[in-house]
């Protein structure tokens, strides 16, 4: 291989997709290649049998469970909101011409060994019964204030400068109860801990409003999208973008080896005794594992089901939301529950998935308050995988490695780290400025 492209991606999972595609719309010359036979690395989607495969060897799957093409399991399940800059990336490619998205059907949240549908907005905090009337009252106001709040216009900002104060600083101006605090933080503005509360309470506010506005774009229960036959739908409509714009995809490349020079750049990739040249590479963890370190593990259960989640209005599509402080832990632990309707299981099948941050080595008990929500289980299977970041300097080895998925059931940590290393890998910022209706009418569309 005598050419010498600006970028060689190793992986398919759909971090790397993203980047491949997003840097081929810019005019670079990429080249894309995955040791596997199969599109998505660690965030693959598995049929039934290769579901089996993975966590039962050689053993079959049952019958009575359906043929096997008719699942599409995705590894590394997440919901995507509306209005978000991941569907902003897709709208910046135009890869939404490739993909058919359906509207998730509920967004709940776990509270004092309950469910309870997540209220956004000021006429839902009132229909709540997860507070009592008072508290109902001062969470209206604080979303009327929310909704009517735009950075831009001061009179909204009730004298308050939100970059200066913290977002703890001004929920107390609303007098809100811890439980309501609670659920405002990790299931509307989606933090993964408590640190947002002594940061500036400007980004906190945002993130309400973009879950507002987000549920208010398709009327549906829930402010999250996502594509029909599940997540793996992702990395082959990259793949066709990239090609669109010359980009090339091999996979089935077996041993990937980046090439260093005298002084640690990488320089190229050797596959199959062929060294194709580059001036960068970005990759996921498992290709350049002397440059990343581990730094947490995540534990999940995948469950097969023939009945929605309890207690969710029989949500088709759903997420549940555990803050650690109702479960007495250190991380959130997420439900994520998806079935027929989004063509990821045959008629009557549901797919739900208990994931969270480990803290200990007994998965199964770890993810016990999760899985007891579910009801009974066709079938469950329990893993953990460790989550790795990388360690490198990427301006003085040339390597853009991305950090391990972690345990949300929605993408925004997972976009917050492709933009990152959009701007280190170009030097230049990301922009998401775009016509966000672009996506919603073929997004809504049935």
């Amino acid at each position: 291989m005598d050419e010498e492209y600006d970028v060689i991606v190793l992986g398919t999972g759909l971090k790397e997709c993203i980047l491949s595609g997003l840097l081929s719309v810019d005019g670079l010359k990429v080249l894309h290649m995955d040791k596997n036979d199969y599109y998505g690395g660690e965030s693959s989607s598995l049929n039934l049998n290769q579901l089996w495969k993975r966590f039962r060897g050689d053993e079959q799957p049952p019958e009575k469970l359906g043929t096997s093409k008719e699942y599409n399991v995705d590894m590394i399940p997440k919901f995507m909101m509306a209005n978000g800059a991941l569907v902003r990336v897709l709208i910046h490619t135009n890869v939404t011409k490739y993909l058919n998205f359906k509207a998730v059907d509920g967004s709940f949240v776990y509270n004092k060994g309950k469910i309870y549908k997540v209220p956004a907005t000021d006429v839902e905090a009132l229909k709540s019964s997860l507070m009592g009337l008072f508290e109902k009252r001062r969470l209206r106001k604080f979303f009327i204030f929310v909704q009517d709040f735009e950075e831009s216009n001061p009179k909204t900002h009730e004298g308050m400068d939100l970059n200066k104060i913290t977002a703890r600083e001004l929920i107390s101006k609303y007098e809100l109860e811890d439980d309501t605090i609670d659920f405002i933080g990790h299931a509307l503005a989606l933090q993964i801990d408590d640190a947002y509360l002594d940061q500036p309470a400007m980004a906190f506010v945002k993130r309400v409003k973009l879950y507002a506005e987000s549920l208010a774009r398709f009327q549906a229960g829930s402010p999250y999208i996502y594509p029909m036959y599940g997540l793996g739908e992702l990395p082959q409509a990259f793949a066709r973008l990239s090609a669109v714009y010359g980009g090339t995809y091999m996979l089935n490349k077996p041993q990937c080896k980046v090439e260093f020079d005298a002084n640690g750049k990488a320089y190229g990739v050797t596959s199959e005794g062929e060294t194709a040249k580059c001036k960068k590479v970005v990759c996921d963890p498992s290709y350049l594992s002397e440059k990343v370190k581990k730094v947490g593990k995540v534990a999940r259960a995948v469950c097969i089901m023939s009945h929605p989640i309890p207690d969710t209005n029989d949500s088709h599509s759903c997420q549940v939301i555990l803050p650690q402080k109702q479960l007495g832990r250190k991380s959130d632990m997420y439900l994520f529950c998806c079935s027929y309707a989004h063509n990821v299981a045959p008629n009557g099948k549901y797919i739900a998935f208990v994931a969270t941050e480990a803290e200990t080595d007994d998965a199964q008990a770890e993810l016990k308050p999760g899985v007891d929500l579910l009801g009974p289980v066709d079938e469950i299977f329990y893993e953990t995988y460790d989550r790795f970041e990388p360690t490198n300097c990427p301006d003085a080895d040339g390597c853009f490695i991305s950090s391990s998925y972690d345990g949300t059931t929605h993408f925004e940590s997972t976009v917050v780290d492709v933009i990152s290393m959009y701007s280190k890998i170009t030097g230049k910022a990301l922009d998401l400025s775009v016509d966000l209706s672009a996506a919603s009418a073929a997004a809504a569309e049935e």
